[in-house]
């Protein structure tokens, strides 16, 4: 059984390597300009190094494509901001450190972002999927709230589910239009500390 697991292993690492290359020639591309809709699978599979017929036996298609590279940005969103829905300590310190990661994320990967947010505006699937990756933020906000709730840190009367929606929908517009979109000649810093003024202010009931 051996010489079949290290084939079958073989053959893993490989996959991982094709579409790891593939998702990088997708960044690249459209960090250099090229729209997500006018951009072909031909440009894609050249870019990486491969075929176009290789490129379906990794992905069925771009959407796939693009729902895949959205799951591995969306990883590094929530292993960076998790510290704030997870954590026990200060919650303001740590709700800073969330949004800077955030923003980070945002403007490492602001090309695939831009992509995956203008997908979203016409097709139902990267939508929801999108929807889907706000909503995992919405609920860990919601849980860390009624936490602070319960151990009287926050005003057992706030609404979570709603403050919860709201400030994670705002965040994530914020970031899009500020990083992605357009340059609204607002640095980074000053954009996290107007966010981090919202999110304390309803969360805490201060702005600092």
């Amino acid at each position: 059984m051996a010489p079949l697991t290290r084939r079958t292993e073989a053959q893993s690492s490989k996959r991982a390597a094709v579409e790891a290359s593939v998702m990088r020639a997708t960044e690249e591309l459209l960090a250099e300009g090229e729209s997500y809709p006018e951009l072909s699978v031909e440009q894609i599979a050249r870019r990486a190094g491969i075929s176009r017929t290789a490129f379906y036996f990794y992905f069925r298609d771009k959407r796939d494509l693009l729902m895949r590279v959205t799951e591995e940005v969306a990883g590094q969103l929530w292993a960076r901001a998790e510290r704030w829905w997870s954590g026990e300590e200060d919650g303001a310190a740590e709700l800073a450190e969330a949004l800077a990661s955030i923003f980070g994320i945002y403007r490492t990967y602001a090309p695939l972002l831009r992509a995956v947010v203008e997908a979203a505006a016409y097709d139902e699937a990267t939508a929801l999927a999108w929807r889907t990756l706000v909503s995992r933020f919405v609920t860990a906000t919601r849980e860390r709230i009624e936490r602070e709730q319960a151990s009287g840190t926050v005003d057992p009367a706030l609404p979570a589910q709603e403050v919860a929606f709201g400030l994670c929908w705002m965040t994530e517009r914020s970031a899009y239009q500020l990083l992605v979109q357009e340059d609204a000649g607002i640095a980074d810093e000053v954009a996290i500390e107007g966010l981090l003024a919202i999110w304390l202010g309803a969360v805490y009931g201060r702005p600092r």
